[in-house]
């Protein structure tokens, strides 16, 4: 039964991927083997050759639900590139390009609070272009194991809290309420305190934790074997848009941040509108749409300016407005649409801008992104093997 849900998740989540891959239009040209670099085609690539070293780092999403619980070994599934990555003379492996991955091993969660671990390979990347490029890669949920032990007694200080209410109450029903009065309360210290350690106790025997990795999860995929890889020109990586003459919005700034629900959820675009065009834009006309097709209004949580107003021919308007999406790694375009038949007037590439956005912000972006790596499932938190 396990292998039966396990093969309709994988098998559903592929078809979307298919899909997705299908919809997405290619960048110009493509080159049939890696290896041939004297067939690289002049309007991609600079003509220069870079080294993608061993121990590289590329940071990926999946495309599908990897769970612990369910997943078996050999299962197969795609991930995306989710930054450029850089050589010396430029980006090398752009973002969005596909990689294929299997699941190499699994090992069950255990006592004293050990997690469920997955290993994951990676074979070939599929480029934007078409190409197909070997590679050996891999990745692993596994802590080391000081970390490791540090995020179990991390976890399990909640247990002791509970252990000590819970320690507190058994005293009050053993002893009874006339002795916790007689005593002034010390008896019921006594019992959390009793508890307290009883409860840690209980929380390190507990079952260890399946993992989960979801798609907006980002991991980080280590390049075990070097690679020689041409460099894109800058003008064949660019977002398509669509302008209108006399309209120009600029984004001067990206930044990605937290709702107020603390989800990692939230670009704030700072923008700049100049509008020399006749069409009056109006802030509830305006969505930030991912490659996808998927349409994000403006956040109440952010800076309202820009949503509550027009702008009409003539006008210039420099603000900020924010969007909660679905996930932060997909390729964006803020856009305007005709409120009489809504069909889009402009829409201007967030990954374009982003290139020329100040170093500061992509570092910041970078840290809020990967601050929390944390694959453990919820479910089953409180289950206990005693």
């Amino acid at each position: 039964m396990k292998k039966l849900v396990s093969f309709i998740l994988i098998f559903s989540f592929l078809c979307l991927d298919i899909l997705s891959l299908h919809a997405a239009e290619p960048l110009r040209g493509s080159v049939s083997e890696t290896n041939q670099m004297q067939n690289i085609q002049t309007d991609i690539f600079t003509g220069a050759i870079e080294k993608l070293n061993k121990k590289e780092i590329i940071n990926m999403t999946v495309s599908q639900v990897l769970d612990s619980s369910i997943s078996i070994e050999g299962d197969e599934f795609f991930a995306e590139v989710t930054d450029d990555v850089y050589g010396d003379k430029g980006i090398i492996i752009p973002k969005g390009t596909h990689a294929h991955g299997k699941l190499t091993k699994t090992t069950a969660p255990g006592k004293m609070g050990k997690a469920a671990t997955m290993d994951l390979s990676f074979d070939y990347l599929v480029t934007p272009d078409g190409r197909e490029i070997p590679i050996e890669g891999s990745m692993s949920t596994k802590l080391h194991p000081v970390a490791e032990g540090a995020k179990v007694v991390a976890q399990d200080l909640g247990y002791t809290v509970a252990g000590g209410a819970v320690g507190g109450f058994m005293a009050l029903n053993w002893l009874g309420i006339e002795a916790a009065i007689a005593s002034q309360g010390y008896t019921l210290a006594g019992g959390a305190a009793i508890g307290g350690a009883a409860g840690l106790a209980v929380a390190l025997l507990r079952k260890g934790n399946h993992v989960l990795i979801a798609p907006g999860d980002e991991i980080k995929v280590k390049i075990v074997t070097p690679l020689e890889l041409p460099v894109y020109k800058e003008e064949a990586l660019k977002q398509e848009e669509i302008l209108y003459d006399g309209l120009k919005i600029n984004i001067n700034d990206v930044k990605h941040g937290k709702d107020p629900f603390g989800e990692v959820n939230t670009i704030t675009l700072s923008v700049l509108i100049s509008n020399m065009s006749d069409k009056t834009l109006s802030g509830f006309d305006m969505a930030l749409v991912n490659d996808y097709n998927a349409k994000f209004s403006p956040s109440i949580f952010g800076n309202t300016k820009l949503m509550f107003r027009q702008i009409k021919p003539g006008e210039k308007v420099a603000a900020e407005v924010s969007f909660a999406v679905d996930n932060l790694s997909r390729k964006f375009w803020l856009t305007f649409y005709d409120r009489k038949n809504n069909q889009v007037i402009t829409k201007v590439s967030v990954d374009n801008a982003y290139k020329n956005i100040p170093e500061k912000s992509r570092i910041k972006n970078k840290k809020i992104r990967t601050k929390h790596k944390n694959y453990k499932k919820d479910d089953d938190f409180m289950e206990l093997d005693i």
